[in-house]
């Protein structure tokens, strides 16, 4: 792998890869040979050098009222990734602390929902694995659902092994199929809800519905019979479909 590649995946600018380049090549230097050397204009590689103390990969000395600078050691690239992953876990622990504060800084946004799209198989996995991640963390491990047979195969085709990472899980789920179809396979209850028969206008194609952790996804399809998916995020759309959800539950 270049060297420049390297140093990018680091987190180096370009400029910052060209002026710390030129340090290590050159040894010991001023701003104006650096600047020469990297081709960059003399104040923003000041700018650089600065950035590139801070960072700890360089350092520099004073020698008759002149700046020197100069690159510490290969092995240092080292010691500042380990420093930044130690960073990283105390700002992962911090924020972990504080999600009580931010979740409740976001309800207060005025219980605007938030809304996601997603098409097609690879769209649907996403929707069907934060489903499984989304139900992980809740005690009341169930989630429901309307099952359209119309959607019901497309839904099978972006996970195929779903309903056994969710039996792992023991994850529950009561589902109403609208139409026809579908079969029970663990930690699953099911009941059927015919749908209606209307003559003269085009067959009803329900979307299909799941309802889980404060979040409302419609699957469907498009005019081209490919899968489109909407999340909508909201305590208060959840908490209507559930109500809902339930009430049909027990009418069937």
């Amino acid at each position: 792998m270049q060297i420049q590649v390297v140093l990018k995946n680091f987190g180096l600018s370009e400029k910052e890869i060209a002026v710390y380049l030129a340090l290590i090549e050159l040894g010991e230097s001023s701003v104006r040979t650096i600047s020469a050397k990297a081709k960059v204009n003399r104040g923003t590689t000041y700018d650089i050098l600065k950035s590139l103390i801070n960072m700890g990969i360089i350092s520099y000395y004073n020698k008759k009222s002149k700046q020197y600078f100069i690159a510490e050691r290969p092995e240092t690239l080292l010691t500042v990734i380990e420093k930044k992953r130690e960073n990283l876990v105390e700002i992962k622990a911090d924020i972990e602390e504080s999600l009580p504060l931010f979740k409740t800084l976001f309800e207060k946004q005025g219980g605007k929902p938030s809304v996601k799209l997603y098409e097609g198989l690879i769209g649907i996995r996403h929707i069907l694995e934060d489903v499984l991640k989304s139900m992980d963390k809740v005690k009341d491990k169930i989630y429901y659902v309307y099952s359209s047979a119309t959607v019901r195969k497309n839904v099978h085709l972006a996970m195929k092994d779903f309903s056994k990472k969710r039996i792992r899980r023991k994850i529950k789920v009561k589902t109403i199929s609208l139409g026809e179809g579908g079969n029970l396979v663990g930690f699953d209850e099911r009941k059927w809800m015919k749908l209606p028969n209307i003559k003269g206008k085009k067959e009803l194609r329900p979307t299909y519905e799941i309802i889980y952790n404060g979040k409302v996804a419609h699957i469907s399809l498009d005019n081209a019979d490919n899968p489109v998916g909407v999340v909508i995020e909201n305590e208060e759309i959840y908490q209507t479909q559930k109500l809902i959800f339930e009430y049909n539950w027990k009418k069937l």
